[in-house]
């Protein structure tokens, strides 16, 4: 009797053991090697993306580190017996002098943003990100066979490039439909979000016209020059100007006041020291009345020109 208790009780052991070391740990999950991103500007996004100022790289005080680094060459420059870095080799040398020190990596793209039509944009989007984690898997499989302990995440997300690093990147044109932006690179262990959110963007009243009138009314000056204010203390910033009119002349007519209403805010910010190009001017005549346009009292409201900070 006492046998089989012994036999017994060396198989409960025994599994119990197996048990443990097939349970996963409670706390732990699984996290996939790449966190995919998205810097929208424009569009019906809820909330948009901007970037810190990112200072040259230090191995003392930065923390943050934009490095304009083509990171599409990977794949070819890793399989070089002594690859030449660029833009990225005083990161290597921080990283091959400091074999344990822990860093992000995020590789940014942009899609063209000559391409309007959002199917084609969306395709580009995708075959950008399955680029930049190919490359990042190069880089990661260099890293290993290279010996090196450094713990890398990696992230890629995509960004709008005439928006990307602020106003010296609005007149940037390219024939490319992907641009491969760089990387952003994050030191240290502590978590940090890749980009942050921009959640206090301010609000600006519509500026009414007179019907079938695009002069801007002196009342409206106070308003402009708040939002010429505001746009200079955030260099980063656009504004997108949507010029409406309402439906008491020809659909072209409409049209035509509505642009010309837009544009002359535009001029009026221009005059105020605001760069043109970061102003986005868009006539939509007739659309989204917000006032009824078959009540006398009521139709005037859709003579305005919206303002949408970006």
């Amino acid at each position: 009797m006492k046998k089989i208790l012994l036999i017994i009780m060396a198989v409960a052991l025994t599994f119990g053991a197996v048990s443990a070391q097939t349970k996963p740990q409670s706390g732990k999950k699984g996290t996939s090697p790449y966190i995919t991103g998205k810097q929208k500007i424009r569009g019906e996004q809820p909330e948009c993306y901007t970037f810190d100022r990112f200072t040259p790289f230090s191995t003392k005080d930065s923390k943050r580190y934009y490095c304009p680094f083509d990171y599409s060459i990977l794949p070819e420059l890793t399989k070089k017996p002594a690859p030449e870095w660029g833009d990225m080799q005083p990161v290597m040398n921080y990283l091959e002098m400091s074999s344990r020190a822990v860093m992000t990596v995020c590789a940014i793209y942009a899609v063209n943003p000559e391409i309007e039509d959002p199917a084609t944009h969306d395709r580009l989007a995708k075959q950008a990100a399955n680029e930049a984690k190919s490359c990042l898997d190069a880089f990661d499989a260099w890293k290993t066979k290279k010996e090196w302990r450094n713990k890398i995440q990696y992230y890629v997300a995509e960004v709008d490039y005439r928006y990307f690093k602020g106003a010296n990147y609005y007149n940037a044109k390219t024939d490319d439909e992907i641009i491969h932006v760089g990387l952003l690179l994050y030191f240290g262990s502590k978590k940090r979000p890749i980009f942050d959110a921009d959640t206090v963007s301010r609000t600006f009243p519509d500026i009414r016209f007179f019907p079938n009138d695009a002069t801007i009314v002196d009342s409206w000056n106070s308003v402009l020059d708040e939002l010429s204010d505001y746009l200079k203390e955030n260099d980063r910033k656009g504004v997108m100007l949507t010029g409406y009119s309402d439906n008491r002349g020809t659909a072209a007519y409409s049209l035509g006041v509505s642009r010309q209403r837009a544009m002359e805010v535009k001029k009026a910010l221009v005059m105020r020291g605001i760069d043109e190009n970061r102003i986005e001017v868009v006539a939509k005549g007739d659309e989204d009345p917000v006032g009824d346009n078959d009540n006398k009292e009521d139709f005037a409201k859709n003579n305005r020109v919206s303002i949408k900070i970006q």
